[in-house]
């Protein structure tokens, strides 16, 4: 009996060597796939009955994937808080019964696993349900998710973190164990509710900035940066460009979430107005072809945080534009390298802001002094303009004539007085932006009750000093080139309270900026008009 039994485990062992030995050579460099899909099916069977989502665990980053087609239900970001008082994190992408905003990625085409339309998903499997990254000493996390079809191919989804990197990498490997080829196609996609009203109570003071530009963007061949609000997707046709390079985002004050597809064929950057109060901006690849027995990876980067510049740009052309720098981005941007600059030098934002301040002001100094010269070469006319109202009083046409002769008889410009104001305003809405837009000023400190520069003074000492170095800025200025008591005087002294009033709940940076502005502006006339008496 002994023997028989060896004899016939032996016989099984035997069949089962040949039988593996026949396999490996049908499979040629996937020697290992019966191994491979033998663990799988045993995940499988473990993740029966555990969580449907998967958490992922950073330094900077803390995600919710769903094992339901992959998608990222939510995304903290643990290096940003709410607000001062309550030290939560921001949850930039979130999921709720309220508020939809989530980064879905898939592969669809006539071989694709994933059907958005009728929302049939796969149900991926993975050895675990948490990831913790944060004490790691590996370059990178790796988080794969697998699924086996029915003709026996396999698909892994795997998301791959870095430290200190708010980009994900989401890499599909196809293995096609079928007979026939299979065609696929990857979409990254954004979706997000339009309607937030039942959040206003929780949007008002949070961490999303809705108050700004909320919506979507995207990047192709034809267009660097391209604007398109939640509002254009719902009443306009639905976009459809193919472009080889791109991305698509939706954007809002200080953060954005992007997909930027790797490949080296076309996209089609689609968006979507939903029936259920929600809309979409995504892309779609080119089919890709497997071949049976042969793999072939599809990556695409998902980017979940706050707007770096540095780092969008390096990870894709023109991703720092999202940076809501309004239309003088080209004069924002560069004044946003000098204060980050001066930042690195004095190590605080809000002596940055008077830095740049300085440095602005001795900038225009040669247009400012042209505007000094200007104004006191007009008060040096007003005799004889005074004398030629009286004396044409009652023509006006001939008054205006007289006037504009006597400018040209003394080489004088009325408008050169005007001028250097107009070659200032896009220097002071340009930094108006810059100190708007930029995440790097988000609850940065600056000295006693000025806690975050990004919000309102908790007091108000800011606008009120901005305002009362704006009332002796003008009280300078009319002093030396007005008339006593004049009309334009009297109307103007009310200026400095009513900025008082709009300063109120602009940021302290900008407050900042502007009483700066002021002080030098005294400074500068003061010295200017003593030389000039003198």
């Amino acid at each position: 009996m002994d023997l028989l039994r060896n004899f016939f485990i032996f016989s099984i062992f035997g069949t089962t060597l040949f039988f593996f030995s026949f396999l490996k050579q049908s499979l040629g460099s996937n020697e290992n796939f019966l191994h491979k899909k033998q663990n799988i099916t045993s995940s499988i069977h473990k993740n029966k009955n555990n969580d449907s989502n998967i958490i992922v665990k950073t330094d900077v980053l803390k995600v919710i994937i769903s094992k339901k087609g992959g998608d990222i239900k939510q995304a903290k970001l643990l290096k940003f808080n709410k607000n001062l008082k309550k030290k939560l994190p921001i949850k930039l992408l979130d999921t709720n019964k309220n508020f939809v905003y989530q980064a879905q990625s898939g592969l669809i085409g006539p071989n694709g696993i994933d059907n958005f339309k009728n929302n049939k998903r796969p149900i991926y499997s993975t050895q675990k349900n948490f990831f913790d990254f944060t004490n790691s000493k590996k370059k990178e996390l790796r988080v794969p998710m697998t699924i086996i079809s029915k003709d026996g191919s396999i698909y892994t989804k795997t998301f791959i973190f870095k430290k200190k990197e708010y980009s994900i990498q989401v890499e599909f490997s196809i293995f096609n164990n079928s007979k026939k080829t299979i065609k696929v196609s990857m979409l990254g996609q954004l979706v997000q509710t339009i309607n937030i009203k039942q959040q206003k109570k929780n949007i008002k003071n949070s961490d999303s900035s809705f108050r700004t530009l909320r919506g979507s963007a995207f990047s192709s061949h034809n267009n660097k940066y391209k604007k398109y609000t939640f509002d254009k997707i719902k009443k306009e046709k639905d976009l459809n460009i193919t472009t080889k390079s791109g991305w698509v985002a939706m954007i809002q004050k200080y953060f954005v979430s992007a997909w930027i597809p790797k490949n080296n064929g076309n996209n089609t950057i689609y968006t979507h107005s939903c029936k259920n109060n929600t809309t979409l901006i995504g892309y779609k690849s080119d089919l890709i072809k497997i071949k049976p027995n042969s793999k072939t990876n599809i990556n695409s980067i998902l980017w979940v945080g706050p707007e770096i510049q540095e780092k969008m740009a390096s990870i894709s052309p023109y991703l720092d534009l999202t940076v809501d720098y309004g239309w003088l981005w080209f004069l924002s941007q560069p004044l946003f390298k000098l204060l980050k600059f001066l930042y690195y030098i004095f190590g605080n934002w809000g002596i940055a802001i008077i830095g740049i301040t300085v440095i602005t002001k001795i900038f225009m100094h040669p247009f400012n002094r042209l505007q000094y010269i200007s104004m006191q070469k007009i008060k040096s006319l007003n005799p004889k303009i005074n004398n030629i109202k009286e004396k044409y009083s009652s023509d006006k046409k001939k008054m205006t004539q007289e006037i504009i002769n006597l400018y040209k008889r003394e080489n004088i410009n009325p408008l050169s007085s005007i001028f250097p104001v107009l070659i200032q305003m896009p220097i002071f809405l340009s930094l108006y932006y810059m100190l708007m837009g930029s995440v790097e000023l988000r609850h940065a400190p600056f000295i006693f009750w000025i806690q975050d520069l990004s919000s309102q003074d908790p007091y108000f000492i800011l606008p009120i000093l901005m305002g009362i170095s704006m009332y002796f800025s003008q009280n300078t200025n009319f002093s030396q080139n007005q008339e006593n008591n004049s009309i334009q005087e009297k109307i103007m002294k009310f200026f400095p309270f009513i900025f008082i009033i709009f300063f109120l709940w602009f940021p302290a940076g900008l407050v900042l900026y502007y009483t700066v502005s002021n002080i030098l502006t005294i400074l500068q006339q003061k010295l200017f008009f003593y030389k000039f008496n003198k």
